[in-house]
């Protein structure tokens, strides 16, 4: 039997969250202003984005541990967390930012209970599915980080880097068509 629970997600987030970091490490801060497009968030900006991105998972799921989002004012409270994005800030803050974040959303996790985690939350009417467990809600915290990383990680390619997990795995091949070589 193969079980995911509240302890294993909490240590995938902590990994997506320290690759997302070495992405904000690597990238030069002079390119921090860097934006793909006219209509794209700079890269401080995506780092702040994915900073916050947990707020309204620990709002809903663990502050308020809400049962139905019907007459939840998403709007409204994006408009804050998008307010809290545009604020400048160092590359140095938005890494400290990214570490408090990540390990104050995965200790929430972590302390989630499996009966927490099946728990039902109503959505509004004609949303589908009509209802989601809190587990795949705050798994959705994950996977939009992990889609902003894989914007970070073409952005550095188009600044001339090459991502570190990519790095990771050609050096991993090398090894093994060596090893393989020496056969």
């Amino acid at each position: 039997m193969t079980y995911y629970g509240a302890k294993e997600l909490a240590a995938s987030f902590r990994t997506v969250r320290e690759n997302t970091i070495k992405i904000a490490e690597e990238i030069p801060e002079d390119h921090y202003g860097f934006q793909a497009s006219p209509e794209s968030r700079t890269v401080a900006a995506t780092l702040a984005h994915i900073a916050l991105g947990s707020r309204v998972a620990e709002l809903v799921q663990f502050e308020q541990r809400l049962t139905t989002l019907v007459g939840f004012d998403f709007f409204a409270f994006m408009g804050g967390v998008m307010a809290e994005e545009a604020k400048p800030r160092t590359k140095a803050e938005l890494i400290q930012m990214l570490r408090d974040s990540g390990e104050k959303f995965a200790a929430l996790l972590e302390g989630a209970s499996e009966e927490f985690l099946a728990e039902r939350v109503e959505y509004p009417a004609g949303m589908v599915p009509p209802s989601k467990s809190r587990f795949e809600m705050v798994m959705s915290a994950k996977e939009h980080e992990m889609h902003h990383r894989g914007q970070l990680m073409l952005i550095e390619r188009i600044l001339g880097q090459t991502p570190h997990l990519t790095r990771h795995m050609q050096e991993r091949i090398a090894q093994m068509k060596a090893a393989q070589a020496g056969n």
